[in-house]
């Protein structure tokens, strides 16, 4: 393969016959979360267990992820973060990437799988649905690393206004030990905290909580089959602990909002990606619209 790989951005639609895009209103019903999901969502700041893959999907993700994380991969350049090992501890491994959406069609695809667009859609308050950016952690199996506790849009102040979703798939089955997120029920309520090092210190976000915060910081596990998912509000803390089982924990996440999202600096957003300016809306190949509604 020649160096010069394929930018998967120039194509905003489905690739592969990973997915099926519904052809009619009724077609989308099946996908449609349920109301006591989206109340759950925002009481608590997260939903759990939404199947979005089935197993030969998982096989068919998992296969393409071993030549992804290949840092001799012909498309390599076209990651915006690939970290082999973002704790830089050989005890305590974080494989990180951003921008593989741009590289595997199975990877590409997955931003418009009709279940997950739907419920984000269902989430974000029946607004437009609009690419922010993928992720994939994969923690090996015996020295799998932390994520530390943090919000997602401490990272993101880069873009305005507050109208984000994450979504996180397993592609292993995840559990306590092996690693599992874990959230902090109804901590989107707490307001925009400090943003500590993504694999650093597991606890280090607790010295910028309030006594009350403390008092409330109680993990809940969400363990989850391989193929099902779970979607949390841009604000709510989460991380997971290291994996000391003798399974790998896989998982990609989907980072999404809601159409009419604007940048907040005239700096690059993500590494290699043409500036938006400042006030401007976020569009263009680098952030598709995966789901208008209409």
């Amino acid at each position: 393969m020649m160096a010069t790989e394929q930018d998967l951005a120039d194509y905003p639609y489905l690739l592969s016959d990973l997915f099926q895009w519904p052809k009619s209103a009724e077609d989308w019903e099946q996908y449609k979360l349920t109301e006591e999901q989206i109340t759950h969502y925002q009481e608590y700041g997260y939903v759990s267990g939404i199947k979005l893959l089935e197993e030969w999907q998982v096989e068919q993700l998992l296969e393409e992820l071993k030549n992804v994380m290949d840092p001799e991969h012909p498309g390599h350049h076209l990651f915006y973060e690939f970290h082999s090992n973002e704790s830089e501890d050989p005890n305590s491994v974080l494989f990180h990437s951003l921008g593989h959406w741009r590289i595997s069609k199975g990877f590409h695809d997955v931003l418009w799988n009709p279940a997950f667009v739907m419920a984000a859609h269902q989430l974000l308050e029946h607004r437009s649905v609009r690419f922010w950016h993928d992720q994939l952690f994969c923690k090996p199996a015996h020295h799998g690393g932390v994520v530390a506790w943090h919000q997602d849009y401490s990272y993101w102040t880069r873009t305005v206004a507050m109208q984000h979703l994450s979504c996180w798939t397993g592609l292993d089955d995840a559990n306590l030990d092996n690693g599992c997120l874990h959230y902090i029920p109804k901590s989107h309520q707490w307001g925009l905290l400090q943003k500590p090092a993504l694999a650093g210190e597991m606890e280090g976000l607790k010295q910028f909580l309030s006594p009350e915060q403390q008092e409330a910081f109680n993990p809940v596990p969400i363990e989850l089959k391989k193929g099902y998912a779970t979607f949390h509000h841009p604000l709510l803390v989460h991380g997971s602990y290291a994996n000391t089982s003798g399974r790998s924990r896989r998982a990609f996440v989907l980072n999404v909002f809601a159409d009419g999202t604007t940048s907040n600096t005239d700096e690059e957003l993500l590494h290699g990606v043409p500036p938006i300016p400042k006030g401007e809306k976020m569009k263009g190949k680098f952030f598709p619209l995966l789901f208008s509604g209409d």
